[in-house]
């Protein structure tokens, strides 16, 4: 049995080197240098894609929000550990699990002072989403009595590459190959990797917001015109000049009779099309981490629109809670109960429990047609849908058909 990594191995000399390193990623970002960074990613190098997804999930505030909504609608889920049958070794390899995960910490490398549980975990593996991985550093704290529990680091993706097509720690900044990620000890999330298409929606919208702040700047205030029947050089031409430089503040001058001001429009006729582009490139983004547009489609007649949006979030947050159970199910559940029980397949599982009321309902549908034909239905894969726990031997149990006392 492998021995359990119990040390750092992002060290602190890591950490401190990359903060001294860091730069603005996206002050600078321009269409050209974005194509190079997403054709970097492609080949597996991440060190410049990285700090530029960070950089434009942390500021444009479309993506801050709808990524944030994204990641907590898993996290704030509930979870159950449950198991493939009734046996002693199930029922004991479900308490191994739930005093693993009800005492683990998820925490994050550059940033120690951010604490958390389970929870905590779930959104940092969330990141996968957006960026394609997400990884966690496992510091494993052994215990007694068959009890085991861990630590979770939360690492930035560019500590890492994928240049062979398997990801690697890169132990320096200046590194170009990697280490392999010894089995057990990191935690690897893979995810949609939404980020790529949305930096390209990022850079299509700051580009014209860009031109339309520039458009305002110099069009928010009318240009100024004097005309003055004095001499070039004399006081009462001075004195005009003063006044029209003047303008752009605050309109306070003496002027001689004879001098007129009128203000010249440089706005052009019709709609101006940087609001659209923004508008165009602010739902793609919407549409991309909550499925439909809701300010588009709550449009259509009789609130359709909204109904289609809740459809496509449930979807969407069903699906990330399954990806989020079978990573865990397969790099963490199934170390620990190797660990300490020396079996490769067990018999309990972590899963973090959807809530879609419209699911359920059909899914209840579909099992009671089933049951009325006759048809088998495996009473484990009925209770794990709908999160009921499985009745344990001497156990007070509801038969149908019983009288109410």
């Amino acid at each position: 049995m492998e021995a359990l990594k119990t040390k750092n191995t992002i060290t602190t000399e890591r950490i401190s080197t990359d903060r001294l390193a860091r730069f603005s990623p996206i002050r600078a970002l321009t269409p050209e240098t974005l194509s190079r960074q997403l054709d970097e990613f492609q080949a597996g190098n991440f060190r410049r894609v990285g700090p530029t997804w960070e950089a434009i999930e942390r500021r444009d505030d479309v993506i801050r929000g709808v990524a944030s909504k994204r990641k907590k609608a898993v996290a704030r889920l509930n979870w159950e550990v449950l198991t493939v049958d009734d046996s002693p070794e199930a029922e004991e390899q479900r308490e191994a699990l739930e005093f693993f995960y009800n005492q683990m910490t998820a925490t994050s490398a550059i940033d120690q002072n951010q604490q958390g549980g389970f929870s905590l975990l779930i959104e940092q593996m969330m990141d996968a989403v957006g960026k394609r991985y997400a990884l966690h550093e496992i510091v494993w704290e052994p215990g007694s009595n068959r009890r085991l529990t861990a630590t979770f680091r939360f690492a930035p993706l560019w500590f890492f590459e994928n240049r062979m097509g398997r990801l690697r720690f890169l132990p320096s900044s200046n590194s170009t190959e990697g280490i392999d990620l010894q089995e057990g000890s990191w935690l690897v999330t893979v995810g949609e990797g939404l980020m790529e298409a949305c930096s390209v929606a990022y850079m299509y919208k700051n580009l014209p917001l860009r031109d339309w702040l520039i458009y305002s700047e110099r069009n928010g205030m009318p240009g100024v015109k004097g005309v003055t029947d004095a001499l070039p050089g004399t006081p009462e031409w001075n004195q005009a000049k003063a006044a029209v430089e003047d303008f752009g503040s605050e309109f306070n001058a003496l002027m001689n009779r004879g001098t007129e001001i009128e203000a010249i429009d440089l706005r052009g006729s019709g709609e101006l099309p940087y609001p659209k582009l923004v508008e165009r490139m602010d739902k793609a983004l919407i549409a991309l981490w909550r499925g439909a547009d809701l300010s588009t489609l709550s449009g259509s007649s009789g609130g359709v629109g909204a109904s289609v949006q809740k459809s496509e979030t449930a979807l969407l947050e069903h699906h990330d809670a399954l990806m989020i159970s079978e990573t865990l199910n397969k790099n963490v559940d199934r170390f620990v109960l190797r660990h300490l029980f020396g079996v490769e397949h067990g018999k309990a599982f972590v899963k973090v429990k959807t809530t879609s009321p419209q699911d359920i309902m059909q899914d209840l549908k579909i099992y009671k047609e089933l049951w009325e034909m006759g048809a088998p239905v495996p009473l484990n894969h009925l209770f794990d849908r709908f999160g009921i726990p499985i009745p344990t031997k001497g156990e007070n149990i509801l038969q149908k058909g019983e009288d109410e006392e």
